[in-house]
């Protein structure tokens, strides 16, 4: 069973991680790296001339692209255990995990840790304005595990308390609200800080399909291979 566990995270979260991590390099890095120029000084929103959207940036980096790739291996595979140790009870009440029922699993996975975060807690480029770290982590920590919570009485509860529960969860950290900064300051112009949360929200929600997937694929592969001797 553990090594069940183990094998599935692994591949799945590794395989997830470095086709993210790619996604990453090509989409969502040269947008921080354009907002890193304004934080920097190297350029000045509504400056004294006019300043190009498409500026020249830094080229290809090996070391660091390459510790990006593997940081986000490891978040994933780190995402792909608790997916899977989900994906486990689910199974023992009678439900069904390969990889086509994974994309919803994967769906649900971007819901409690990228969507219902980022609606009080946008992605955020260098430079911008925001509250106490701190407080910005616990807020987000108890968001993710709300919505996880309520995501599992819609999918699993039967009555109408679950479901009316799920949506209390969903909606309370929203109530209370996400930490502020007191004033709104940054040198990044606001359609780059735009870009970059809308990039980092879809190559997240394209991650998290394919890790539920892949998830649910290893997930059932292995089983079917520890079975096997047995029937045998």
């Amino acid at each position: 069973m553990y090594a069940r566990y183990l094998i599935a995270a692994l591949f799945a979260g590794a395989s997830t991680g470095l086709i993210a991590g790619i996604l990453q390099l090509l989409f969502v890095q040269p947008v921080l790296l354009h907002a890193e120029l304004y934080e920097s000084g190297t350029l000045v929103h509504f400056g004294a001339t006019a300043v190009s959207a498409h500026p020249e940036l830094p080229g290809f980096d090996a070391m660091r692209d390459l510790l990006s790739v593997i940081f986000t291996m490891l978040t994933y595979t780190g995402y792909a255990l608790i997916l899977l140790a989900a994906m486990g009870i689910a199974e023992d009440r009678g439900a069904r995990i390969d990889g086509r029922t994974g994309i919803l699993w994967g769906i649900a996975g971007f819901v409690a840790f990228h969507l219902a975060p980022g609606f009080g807690l946008a992605p955020e480029v260098p430079g911008v304005a925001a509250a106490d770290v701190t407080a910005r982590q616990i807020w987000w920590f108890a968001t993710a595990a709300t919505a996880a919570a309520a995501l599992w009485l819609i999918a699993f509860g039967d009555n109408w308390m679950a479901w009316g529960g799920a949506a209390i969860l969903l909606l309370a950290p929203h109530i209370f609200g996400a930490p502020e900064p007191d004033v709104f300051t940054g040198p990044v112009p606001t359609e780059i800080g735009a870009l970059f949360a809308a990039r980092a929200l879809g190559v997240g929600l394209a991650a998290w399909v394919l890790l539920g997937s892949f998830a649910g694929y290893f997930w059932q592969r292995e089983g079917a291979h520890a079975d096997g001797p047995a029937r045998s």
